[in-house]
Formats: structure tokens, C-alpha cells, sequence
């Protein structure tokens, strides 16, 4: 996922991380443009080495701060790397579970189209933060796999499970569905088809769209193919 990150989202999780003593108030009255640009430098450090090798020193270099300064924010390392890990999670957690609230009530097919496009948009709008959940969900490191791939992909399990049963209670989907198995196939469905768009590499691979054929082409027949398999009689 140039990155914006949501401010909105920014002011919810901030003062959490200043109760943990993982970043100061400092940080937050920064002037908006210097924060963002420490929070770009962060993440565009961490997905080029990963949490654990974060360096310090490049990060000032990136964001144009100085060394001290970012002492002055967060206090020592671990904090800085704290604050990478609980920033990233919570942005997309909270995202996650403020969208679910809309969604749950339009009609599956609708609910889903909009949670997959909307959810590419979004990330297409948060470079460096995507560039960072990105190679964290794909490089297969354990310890990063534990602290920030797991909470966020099971919110998105979670979410797609809570649309399938709002489905099932609107009549819209089979009585009979096996929720907990369905919920995990059509997430993993839309996760590929979500991160081709956002990962050149894996569009190669997936072949989810190109020039002949579009996103949008490939994700409506990926919708049907859900609903057809899923939907109950009457709606069919």
C-alpha cells in the first residue's frame, strides 16, 4: 500500500501506543507532513529488512529526521519497532472492523464486491504500508508471521465469515453451508485475487487480469462463481 496514512485511524491507536510507553506525545503534536514522513520511512525500512533489522539511522535518512529526534519520539529501539508492529495491525484491524459494520447489511454479493475493491483502492492509496504487510504475509518469517500477519488475516477470515453469515440469515445463502470452511475458501480466493493488484509478481503468477482482460472482469466472475455455489435455491 504515496502513503496517507488515515488520520482518523492515526488519533484512534496513538494514544493506546503513549499508555504502552511505545511512542511520546511528542510524536503526535508533530507537524502532520513530518509525521507521515517518519511513518513512510518506517515502513518502506521494514519491508526492505524486516522489523528485526530495522535500522535506525535509515530511517532518520528517510524521513529526513534526525537520529536524536526519533529517540525523542519513541523512546529506544524496541519502542520504534513496537510502534511499526502495533500501528500497522491496528490501522487494518480497526479499518477492518469499522467497514464490517456497513457491510454486514447489504446484500452478499454486494457486500463482498465492495469489501475486495474497496480494499484494493485503499491499499493502493497506502504504498508503503502495503509494500510492508505485503512482503510480511510472503517472505515467511516466523516471528513476523506471529506479531503481524496472523491478527490481521484473522479479522479477514473473520470479516468474510460474518458477510457469509449475514447471507445465511437474509435467506440469501444455503441453510446447509459449512460457515467455518466456506468463510476460509472464499477468503483465500479473494486474498489472491486482492494481492494480484497490489503485487505485480503474483499477477504474473495468479494471471487474475491484464490487458485483454480486466480486474473487474475476473473478480465479477469470481462473485458468480461464489453465489452459485453458495446461494439458496430461491436465489439462484
Amino acid at each position: 500500500m504515496v502513503h496517507n496514512y488515515p488520520s482518523d485511524d492515526f488519533e484512534l491507536i496513538i494514544p493506546d501506543l503513549e499508555n504502552e510507553d511505545s511512542v511520546t506525545r511528542t510524536f503526535r503534536r508533530l507537524d502532520p507532513e513530518r509525521r507521515q514522513a517518519v511513518l513512510d520511512a518506517l515502513f518502506e525500512e521494514a519491508a526492505e529488512k524486516g522489523p528485526a533489522r530495522l535500522n535506525i539511522k535509515q530511517v532518520a535518512e528517510r524521513s529526513g529526521a534526525s537520529i536524536g529526534s526519533l529517540y525523542q519520539y519513541f523512546g529506544s529501539r524496541e519502542n520504534l519497532v513496537r510502534f511499526l508492529v502495533k500501528i500497522a495491525v491496528g490501522s487494518m484491524v480497526e479499518l477492518l472492523r469499522v467497514s464490517l459494520v456497513s457491510l454486514r447489511n447489504l446484500p452478499f454479493r454486494e457486500a463482498l464486491r465492495y469489501y475486495i475493491v474497496e480494499g484494493v483502492r485503499y491499499s493502493q492509496s497506502q504504498k508503503s504500508l502495503t509494500r510492508f504487510l505485503t512482503l510480511s504475509a510472503y517472505q515467511g518469517d516466523e516471528e513476523i508471521g506471529k506479531t503481524v500477519v496472523r491478527p490481521i488475516a484473522v479479522v479477514m477470515r473473520e470479516t468474510v465469515r460474518d458477510l457469509l453469515k449475514a447471507g445465511m440469515a437474509r435467506g440469501e445463502l444455503r441453510s446447509d453451508l459449512d460457515l467455518e470452511a466456506a468463510s476460509r475458501a472464499v477468503n483465500v480466493l479473494i486474498i489472491g485475487l486482492g494481492d494480484s493488484q497490489l503485487t505485480p509478481h503474483l499477477n504474473t503468477y495468479f494471471q487474475v487480469s491484464d490487458k485483454d482482460i480486466s480486474f473487474e472482469r475476473t473478480l465479477d466472475a469470481a462473485l458468480d462463481m461464489i453465489l452459485r455455489g453458495m446461494a439458496a435455491e430461491e436465489s439462484k
